[in-house]
Formats: C-alpha cells, structure tokens, sequence
C-alpha cells in the first residue's frame, strides 16, 4: 500500500504538471505506468532471491529512465559529478581520451594528445567493447569514464576493436595525470601560426589570447591554421568565444530546444583581440560538439576555409540539472545550429575540402623523400649551435609537416588565401 501511496503521490505531481488541453486524455496511461512501476518495485523487494535496497532499485530505474532517451542524458552520482567537475577545472587521473556512444557501441571519439591513451595507439573511431574483463555492452557513458579512471602508475586493460581490424586485441595502458592545457602552437613559417585546440576547457580561450599575445609581440602574423581534429568538444560558452575571436560580427551559433519560444542566440561582437588573418580550420572524424560549433561558424560566415574529414556530428546540448541529494541529472536539452541554420547532429560538419589524412606507411614515404642531413645517421654537428647533437627544431617541422599532408594542404591555402580573394573580387 505504501508503493500505491507513492505512486498517487507521483501521479498529483504529474497531473498538477499537465495543461488542462493534455491531462484528460493522459491521466489514463500515465496512472497505469505508475502502477505498473509501483508493482514492479513491489514484486522485486518481496520475491527477489537475495534483499534488495530500495535507493538502488530506483536509482537503476532513473538510470534506465534516462538510457532509454539519448546516449548522452543520464544519471550522474556524486562521484561522477565530482570527477566531471574536474575534468573541466583541474587535473585528473586517466589515461586520457573521450568517448561517446556510436551505434549503441561505446567509441573513442579522440584520444587527448601527449596523454597514455594515444601513446598506445589508442584512435577516433575505435570500438571499446571490454574494460578491465568487463563488457561495456549497456554501459552508461558515465559508468565507463568511472572504471577508465583512476589513480596515476595504476594499469588498465582494454578490449580495442580498430576500425581497420578484424579481430579485437587487448591494450594494457597505465594511468597517468591527465593535464588541462588545451591549447598548443607552433610557427610553421614566419608569419603563419599552428593553433592546435585539444578540448574546450573552462581555460580555452584565455589561453588562446595568450598564446597569441605572445606570437603577436614579436612577429607580424598573416594567417592561422586551427587544428581541431580528434578535439571531442567541451564547454559551449568557449566555443563561442573562440569562434569570436575570429568574428567581429554576427550570428555565432543557436540552440533550439522543444519549446519554440527556448530559441537562444549567440553572436560575435568586436574586440581588440579580434583576429583578422586568413585561417583555416583542420577537422576530421575526432571532431566533436564544441568543435563543431566552432567550424560549422566559421564555414557558414565564410571567415575561414574547412579541410580534412566529415566531423563526429555530435549537435546537442546537454544541461546538467542538479538534485537534492548533491547527485544529477545530465539532459539532452535542445539541439544546436550553424548560422545558416544546419543541424549538426548525425551529420557533421562537411569540409569545405576533403582529404583524408595518409595512412601511416605513405607517410613514412613521404618523410624519407623529405629527409635532410639532420636525420642521417651520425651526421655532423653544426658547430654554431653548441654541438650538442639534438635535432633542430626546423627538422621536427619538417617530420611533421612530411607525415601530415592536411596540414600541409592547410598551410599552403592559408599562404593563398588573400591572393585566391583578390582574384575572386576581380
């Protein structure tokens, strides 16, 4: 009687909730799922083999209640939200990488670089179907980032299915600290500036301005490549920051929820900081959320030319909706568009060139057919430089730049993008 009581209680909450227009012919269905989830609660705490606690049964049923959606809302405890705070304000203990949910299999969306993950060779796309023995079958999201963390020097152990192969293989993998910096740079000419975003932290975009201050004080910059490939996203608000500081004006990027009215709108606005370079944006399959926002603005407004592959096409927001007992809920909220009104989701952001990146073995091609006297075998030192045998960073460049031909096609577009505008305006 006392689940009957509960379940009329639930039931005045829901009826209180319901425009009269929808109550009448609701109440009907609604009262009976409340009595079916009443029965059920019920059945299990008098007949189950082993006691049950009730917290549990209900929280698995929260749990389900929210799987049953979307891949991305669920149910986040304590814990979970604890560590999912600091993923975006501190450091934490992993083995670096994001994931998500691709046809109902958990997937690496990217590794983070310099991170255990992608040092074992872990890639965007592959399939994690065992963790630590464990199938990853049904298993939350938030469930699997629990197990794959832990504390720095401890292993785990992974079932990897590489997009590429036929059979799974086993990938042990120590966690180590898992740092926040999410953006790098590099001049990969006078003048033309490799920015290189790895996530969309609190941070992003401070450090963004940052790095640029610092290039900007001592060279005259004449464009950006952005790198934001196998760069699973992160926080919205710095999408749209980052976004604006290559926008001095206009539409950024909206979201839309149920509600016709829920429409919101966020727009770029002149600032000191405003770039005005050419720029072009690397993105490819890692590509994700955040990114998305920050490609699909700059491709529509055509601020900036978009190379590389088709991106993730994770378009929807989620809102993070705190409960009375420090745990929450995470809820797939509205869905978010491109200044041109493009849905992002399950789709992506179609580059304006596409090239796939090389396969490794026509990279080392590549790299041997770009080799200087730096990389021979106990070449001679330059006597101007110390002589202290360490290769230059000229040479790293052009090992780089040998195994990447999109940023190589990248660089080359950023150099002829201000003669290929003059042509066009003639």
């Amino acid at each position: 009687m006392r689940l009957l009581h509960l379940a009329g209680a639930l039931l005045l909450l829901l009826l209180l909730a319901t425009t009269p227009t929808q109550g009448i012919a609701r109440d009907a269905d609604q009262y009976q799922a409340l009595k079916q989830f009443s029965q059920t609660l019920d059945l299990i705490e008098k007949n189950y083999v082993q006691p049950v606690n009730r917290t549990d049964l209900i929280r698995g049923a929260i749990q389900g209640m929210l799987g049953a959606i979307d891949p991305h809302s669920a149910f986040i405890d304590l814990d979970k939200f604890k560590m999912m705070q600091e993923e975006f304000q501190g450091e934490f203990g992993g083995i670096g990488i994001q994931i998500g949910v691709r046809d109902r299999r958990l997937t690496v969306i990217a590794p983070i670089e310099d991170t255990p993950a992608a040092k074992a060779g872990l890639r965007a796309g592959d399939i994690i179907l065992e963790i630590d023995g464990v199938s990853t079958a049904d298993m939350t999201i938030e469930d699997a980032v629990s197990k794959i963390r832990g504390p720095k020097d401890t292993k785990i152990t992974l079932t990897i299915l590489h997009q590429d192969a036929k059979r799974p293989e086993k990938i042990t993998i120590v966690r180590g600290i898992i740092p926040l910096v999410s953006v790098k740079t590099r001049e990969l000419e006078p003048g033309y500036l490799l920015v290189r975003l790895t996530d969309f932290k609190a941070t992003t975009t401070a450090d963004l301005h940052k790095k640029l201050r610092e290039y900007t004080a001592k060279n005259a910059l004449q464009g950006v490549v952005l790198d934001l490939r196998n760069n699973p996203g992160g926080l919205l608000d710095q999408a749209v920051s980052v976004s604006d500081t290559f926008l001095s004006e206009g539409l950024i990027v909206y979201t839309q929820g149920r509600d016709p009215k829920s429409r919101q709108e966020e727009h770029a606005s002149a600032q000191p900081s405003d770039l005005t370079c050419p720029v072009v944006v690397l993105v490819n399959a890692g590509s994700a959320s955040a990114s998305e926002i920050v490609a699909g603005a700059l491709q529509d407004r055509k601020r900036a030319v978009v190379v590389g592959e088709r991106t993730f096409g994770k378009g929807s927001v989620q809102s993070i909706i705190p409960l009375a007992d420090g745990s929450a809920i995470k809820l797939t909220v509205a869905l978010y568009y491109t200044p041109n009104g493009r849905s992002i989701q399950a789709e992506g952001i179609q580059p304006d060139i596409e090239v796939p990146l090389v396969t490794n073995a026509t990279a080392a091609a590549d790299e041997g057919m770009n080799r200087r006297e730096a990389d021979l075998s106990r070449h001679l030192d330059n006597p101007t430089n110390g002589g202290g045998g360490t290769r230059s960073q000229e040479a790293e460049l052009q090992e780089l730049l040998a195994a990447d031909n999109q940023l190589r096609l990248a660089l080359s577009l950023v150099k002829s993008l201000p003669r290929l505008t003059q042509i066009q305006t003639n």
